[in-house]
């Protein structure tokens, strides 16, 4: 389904029934990315599946991404949707955008998982940031184009997003005692080879949230629940929601 909320379209689908469970994609991507999961998990959760703002089918009338622009948004739908608390997965700027969602609205969130997650953007990630549109491969374009309908003029916005962050201070900027009021249960799950964030900001954003536990993935790069290790973090992820 589109809505029209804080302005934009915002494509979402709804799986199953139970507590509610939103899953937040990489940015870049979009909800398709969570098919694998969308049946196995709507047998216990109610699933709110968005597309966030200016991917896959959802717009973004500013153009630039802003992951508090987004938690926004997704504060708007669940409104839409008159789910009260609710529990959470992001996986990197969908796990920035739990954390600003988190940190709105303490009081709604129960749970979340926060996989590649940072609470600042760190000097070694922005020379990256700055770089990758120039970085990505004709077939990073062809993946690119198969998640975004609106095609080369919606990727290139996208692009010029993850360049800007290079430059942005106000966005991410969470302190260890502004994640200390977060009430939700957390996971935080990071990689310790992430080329973007350093084991560090993990470490430094569980000690500041008083519910969490911390699953370094040995060798893991950026969003390092794939491939093999894919089944066992459905498993951890699904038993943490739960509770």
């Amino acid at each position: 389904m589109i809505e029209t909320l804080n302005g934009v379209q915002l494509y979402y689908e709804v799986h199953g029934s139970g507590e509610p469970l939103i899953l937040l994609h990489g940015f870049g991507g979009c909800s398709q990315d969570w098919s694998p999961l969308t049946a196995e998990w709507s047998k216990n959760f109610q699933l709110i599946v968005p597309d966030m703002r200016g991917h896959g089918r959802s717009s973004n009338p500013s153009k630039v991404f802003r992951h508090q622009d987004s938690a926004t948004d997704i504060l708007a739908l669940l409104d839409h949707l008159k789910i009260g608390t609710f529990k959470g997965l992001g996986v990197s700027g969908g796990g920035n955008v739990l954390l600003h969602l988190a940190t709105q609205q303490p009081e709604r969130v129960e749970a979340m998982v926060l996989v590649s997650a940072t609470s600042y953007f760190p000097a070694q990630a922005r020379p990256i940031m700055r770089q990758y549109p120039n970085s990505l491969t004709e077939q990073d374009w062809e993946m690119m184009r198969r998640r975004h309908p609106g095609g080369d003029a919606q990727i290139k916005a996208l692009l010029a997003s993850t360049a800007s962050f290079a430059d942005s201070y106000d966005d991410m900027n969470f302190t260890p005692p502004y994640l200390s009021t977060i009430q939700a249960r957390t996971l935080i799950v990071q990689g310790d080879r992430d080329p973007l964030y350093p084991v560090e900001i993990s470490v430094e954003i569980a000690k500041a949230i008083p519910r969490s536990s911390l699953w370094i993935v040995p060798n893991g790069g950026h969003g390092p629940i794939g491939g093999e290790r894919w089944p066992e973090f459905v498993k951890t992820a699904a038993a943490f929601l739960r509770g």
